[in-house]
């Protein structure tokens, strides 16, 4: 399969790109401001299997430079992509009263606007059958507990969430699927800037193996939705 995937130099999404190797030979564009981790990755996704291809792309997925670059690689895939992750996401601890409009524009650029730049450009290159994950959070999960200091992350998810129901209206007569996971307490750097000292019932890894699952199959069964994966909130 032909699998982009965003953030992908740490945490869950370093993770999902190592559990897709690990699966079967696939060509997997992983995407992260970090180069140099993404060339580790890729060492290490050699050493798991080397009929899988890993290709780095470093840059900023809310630049439009980015996208200027971007064909250069993508070139490589002979056929539609198959399997899209929106991964990469931002976050910002802070109370209310202290937030900036820099915070809220970052918040909604990289949670948000990024998902919708990254899509309306590949858009060409999904046929039916592929299959969009926005990665989003229980904290953008109407009706959840939500928590002090997280308010602009909280709603940043949220408006993933409904993007995702949109998208998934609009691009269900091509018959590609979007779905959003709606995650829980992961054990990830994010979380840690979140809950300082808060050891979450699940892992990187282990939610790996339940989004490149649900990346495969879960389009069989759900479009347009918003799935809670969770154990805690924390």
């Amino acid at each position: 399969m032909n699998i982009i995937i965003t953030g992908a130099s740490k945490g869950i999404g370093r993770e999902t790109v190592k559990r897709f190797v690990g699966q079967g030979n696939h060509s997997i564009i992983a995407i992260s401001r970090n180069n140099q981790k993404l060339e580790t990755l890729k060492t290490e996704c050699v050493k798991i299997n080397p009929g899988s291809e890993v290709i780095p792309f470093s840059g900023d997925i809310t630049s439009g430079g980015f996208y200027d670059k971007f064909p250069d690689n993508i070139s490589v895939f002979d056929k539609p992509i198959d399997i899209l992750i929106n991964n990469a996401g931002a976050l910002v601890n802070k109370p209310f009263a202290k937030l900036t409009d820099d915070d809220f524009d970052n918040m909604f650029d990289v949670n948000v606007k990024s998902v919708f730049k990254i899509v309306k450009f590949l858009y060409p290159k999904f046929s039916r059958g592929s299959h969009i994950i926005n990665i989003g959070s229980m904290g953008g999960y109407q009706g959840s507990s939500k928590f002090p200091g997280l308010s602009l992350y909280s709603a940043s998810k949220g408006a993933l969430a409904i993007l995702t129901e949109a998208m998934a209206e609009e691009f269900k007569g091509d018959g590609v699927s979007v779905n959003c996971l709606a995650l829980g307490a992961v054990q990830t750097e994010m979380l840690e800037n979140a809950f300082p000292g808060y050891q979450a019932p699940l892992s990187a890894n282990g939610m790996a193996d339940f989004i490149v699952d649900f990346a495969i199959n879960g389009k069989k069964y759900f479009n347009g939705k918003i799935l809670p994966v969770s154990l805690s909130t924390p």
